[in-house]
């Protein structure tokens, strides 16, 4: 299972967010270059990027920010945040992103996940974002009647690489992730599931690891900040 370090931008830091609320946020490092690099220099094989502002504003905001880790990281990186036209996923496929991450269009555009996805093979994941098991979009502003499980199963023959799965009520809480309703989309569908929201342990990650359900990967930002998990020791553990 890939663990994900998480880099959440928001007006151009490295910050975590408590439940999806963009007023609290904490900012962590005021350099997302340096931070993606020490993430690099520890071992991970991937980077989770996300522009919060972007995922508010429809359109790319911090923009700089992730040129800058894209010129000092060289591990795959993939992308989330205000990538809602096919421009857009080409433009920052092109400088250097291994994959962008649809969310809001998953359920406003559809058809637009189904065309990146045969354009650009294994380069296009879906972020599903939920509260109480319902899909929430722009930025998870709003929120949606549609059962994150019955939205999965929609893009079964599309050819996405992934699905990002975030419960949001446990995203920057550090109160563990929601492994069960995890376990049971990644059951539901054929696509790779990665979680995402609340790991805040080295047992958290075990947990998803073993919870028999096959998870692609796990998505943790805070606990790393705070030294919660040491992520050369996760790592280690993980591929053990």
């Amino acid at each position: 299972m890939i663990l994900y370090p998480a880099i959440d931008l928001k007006d151009g830091n490295c910050v975590r967010l408590y439940k999806g609320e963009m007023e609290q946020a904490t900012v962590f490092n005021d350099n997302p270059a340096a931070q993606a690099k020490a993430f690099q220099d520890a071992g991970c094989d991937w980077l989770h990027l996300v522009d919060l502002n972007g995922a508010f504003a429809g359109e790319p905001v911090n923009g700089a920010a992730v040129d800058a880790i894209l010129t000092e990281t060289s591990v795959p990186a993939q992308l989330g945040g205000g990538i809602r036209d096919m421009e857009t996923i080409e433009r920052w496929l092109d400088k250097g992103l291994t994959r962008v991450i649809l969310g809001t269009v998953a359920v406003e555009k559809p058809d637009l996940v189904r065309d990146a996805a045969r354009a650009f093979p294994g380069q296009v994941a879906v972020g599903l974002d939920a509260r109480n098991g319902m899909v929430a979009t722009r930025g998870w502003a709003e929120e949606t009647d549609i059962n994150v499980t019955d939205l999965a199963r929609q893009f079964e023959d599309a050819g996405i690489a992934a699905i990002i799965y975030t419960d949001i009520n446990r995203d920057g809480a550090m109160q563990g992730p929601n492994i069960e309703a995890t376990a049971a989309l990644a059951r539901a569908v054929s696509i790779p599931v990665i979680a995402s929201g609340g790991v805040s342990s080295l047992a958290d990650l075990i947990a998803l690891r073993d919870c028999g359900a096959g998870l692609d990967g796990a998505i943790s930002g805070r606990a790393l900040y705070d030294g919660a998990i040491d992520l050369k020791e996760a790592l280690i553990t993980l591929k053990s």
